[in-house]
């Protein structure tokens, strides 16, 4: 943030601006202060709705807004600032129980050197689904199934890949009721987890769809109107391919290696890290909505955010290495990441 703040003022840019008001941040902060129902309409035909935002961060912001003298863009970076906390807490946890002390500290310096981290000090969800997230796999991780599906449903409320959190929770709650004992087949509160876990992403669809007059369908209308779809991939590679074909913006090129490093990092993740059950889930539901969506390439790695498990891999290589190198490997993505956090949000030409 200090570098950004310094570069924003270099360039005459108001860097509490460009963290509150920029791309989806204003967007939140509409929904917060007048409620859905803004749509435009573009010249080519394409309409975007603010249906497509879940509910959850402006509901938030707009409790900030009432309780403080604040806002909405500055709400909104409160509600993020102490989401990213909870959620570096909660990615700490995760850690430690699975690898140490050691390991969780650099799982959440890595976490918090990502590109483009930077999102995470902005008026974006990516900082609240992530806290929701990593709790709510504590929880699981723990034995606390009502706390894990209060916390799914939650995360399902505030971004549409919060499912991720819903599915880990159902997998962990279908080998508990399989195993059938201990916490199993007769104890209430898998069920009870088990249920609430897709409740919050569920109920935000069908609400749309009802608005919409198609209560299934219409949630993933207004996604299409975005672009956004999911299609196992191919609006990504022929985007990727159209890309090489010549020159194109830093951005891009940054999107497909940090997506490329996450397919990587998840197969080191499965295959030789082998986390529990409900982790590899939940990551795995990230990452393929990620690759197999399509719609804005340049906003692949700030998809890949909540997928911190995918650290794992380097966070205990890191604590494997020699001293000197662990420190070449932080110092060179501190680097990256200061210096793609102002690009991106005072150079660059595209969404974040």
């Amino acid at each position: 943030m200090l570098v950004l703040a310094a570069w924003a003022w270099h360039v005459g840019r108001s860097p509490r601006a460009l963290l509150a008001t920029s791309w989806d941040s204003d967007w939140y902060t509409r929904i917060a202060a007048h409620g859905y129902g803004h749509t435009l309409h573009w010249p080519d035909g394409v309409v975007q709705s603010d249906l497509a935002f879940f509910p959850l961060y402006p509901a938030l912001v707009r409790a900030v807004t009432t309780v403080l003298p604040v806002e909405g863009g500055t709400a909104g970076l409160l509600v993020s600032w102490l989401s990213a906390g909870a959620a570096a807490w909660g990615i700490y946890l995760i850690g430690e129980r699975l690898h140490g002390r050691p390991t969780a500290v650099l799982l959440v310096l890595l976490w918090g050197l990502l590109p483009h981290s930077i999102v995470l000090s902005m008026a974006y969800t990516e900082p609240l689904m992530t806290a929701l997230a990593a709790w709510s796999l504590y929880a699981l991780l723990t034995g606390r199934w009502l706390w894990a599906g209060t916390l799914a449903a939650l995360a399902g409320l505030s971004r549409p890949n919060g499912v991720a959190v819903a599915a880990a929770v159902l997998v962990a709650a279908g080998c508990a009721l399989g195993r059938g004992r201990g916490s199993g087949r007769g104890d209430p509160r898998v069920w009870a987890g088990a249920l609430l876990a897709p409740a919050g992403w569920l109920s935000y669809l069908l609400w749309v769809g009802a608005r919409r007059g198609d209560l299934l369908g219409g949630y993933f209308a207004v996604q299409d109107g975005w672009t956004s779809r999911f299609d196992l991939g191919r609006g990504a590679l022929r985007f990727v391919l159209e890309m090489l074909r010549g020159p194109t913006q830093f951005g891009f090129v940054m999107a497909l290696l940090i997506t490329g490093a996450g397919v990587l990092l998840f197969a080191l993740l499965a295959l030789v890290e082998r986390p529990p059950l409900p982790v590899l889930v939940y990551t795995a539901v990230l990452v393929v909505i990620t690759v197999g969506g399509s719609g804005f390439f340049e906003s692949k790695p700030r998809f890949l955010l909540p997928a911190f498990p995918l650290l794992i891999p380097l966070a205990r290589a890191l604590t494997k290495a020699r001293p000197r190198a662990a420190i070449v490997v932080i110092a060179a993505l501190a680097g990256l990441s200061f210096g793609f956090g102002a690009y991106a949000l005072t150079l660059a030409h595209m969404a974040l």
